[in-house]
């Protein structure tokens, strides 16, 4: 097949004649998501003859200085780089600058659309949010009241996105609910522990809090500090250890996952594919997210 000028190809994606080397850089911390994605493409790319080599940048924050710094350890043999960052236009020249440079990009989790990157990996973040709000309006089951929000950082173009849906679907469907308090946390659970007890005291009827994307350790803490008479509908994403056992204790009521592993197997897949590729853009698919709820909660 080679012979003949055949390449392999993987659920449709021509993959390269000779091995590539890979680099992602992903803001880690402590968020448990993050290390779970970043553990998940070391893992899937060692099992790939295609990657000579993946190398995992655990950048210092989200700021496009922190960026900037990895980026200046990028391996001279690289030929495709992942990225989570937020949206920004020095980020997004920092990623032109990449590309320019003969490398491949693919965005993860939170997309950049003014960046050349080839491909975006992930779930529509839109969606993800209006179908938080639409689960929130029926768990609450036409009680009129507040809700809360936890917000992990509007920079990130995901978050942005996943507020705007949920606030879309309250207004155009469920007016009996208004949210009064919408903290954005930077990541910080400490912060998501105070904003959310305040929150608590505030409205002692609270009916739900959206938890749009890090903070969930900081809201569960204060759900189990407070012991409110009700408790708020709780509605957060991505499936981890911590969100695992919220859910069979019953203070977390679904998750809205976006599948770290599935991200992490597509973003090694979509770059292999893109440097294969004379197309500067790839077709567009988003990841599907699963609904996690304690009665289907997965072994992996």
């Amino acid at each position: 097949a080679k012979l003949l000028g055949y390449l392999p190809v993987v659920d449709q994606v021509t993959l390269p004649s000779r091995p590539a080397h890979l680099e992602f850089f992903l803001p880690i911390g402590t968020n448990a998501f993050m290390m779970d994605l970043a553990n998940h493409i070391e893992d899937y790319a060692a099992r790939l003859p295609l990657v000579a080599s993946c190398r995992i940048h655990k950048l210092a924050g989200i700021s496009p200085n922190a960026l900037q710094a990895a980026v200046e350890n990028l391996s001279l043999k690289a030929n495709g780089a992942g990225v989570i960052a937020i949206d920004h236009p020095r980020t997004r020249n920092i990623l032109r600058e990449i590309v320019e440079a003969g490398i491949r990009l693919v965005t993860l989790v939170s997309d950049v659309p003014g960046a050349p990157r080839a491909a975006y990996v992930g779930i529509d973040n839109r969606v993800a949010g209006r179908t938080a709000a639409l689960l929130m309006g029926r768990f609450v089951g036409g009680r009129t009241g507040h809700l809360a929000m936890v917000v992990g950082s509007r920079s990130y173009r995901g978050h942005e996105e996943r507020e705007m849906g949920f606030r879309s679907v309250l207004s155009e469907e469920f007016p009996n609910l208004t949210v009064t308090s919408a903290v954005e946390i930077n990541d910080e659970p400490d912060i998501s522990y105070t904003a959310t007890m305040k929150a608590l005291h505030n409205e002692p009827e609270l009916l739900g809090i959206y938890c749009v994307g890090a903070g969930r350790s900081g809201v569960a803490k204060a759900l189990l500090e407070a012991k409110p008479q009700r408790k708020p509908v709780f509605i957060c994403h991505d499936l981890t250890r911590a969100t695992r056992g919220y859910l069979v204790d019953d203070l977390l009521d679904v998750v809205i996952d976006q599948n770290a592993r599935l991200i992490a197997e597509q973003s090694v897949i979509r770059l292999l594919g893109s440097i294969a590729s004379s197309a500067p853009y790839l077709t567009r698919k988003f990841i599907e997210p699963r609904l996690i709820f304690k009665e289907n909660v997965p072994v992996q």
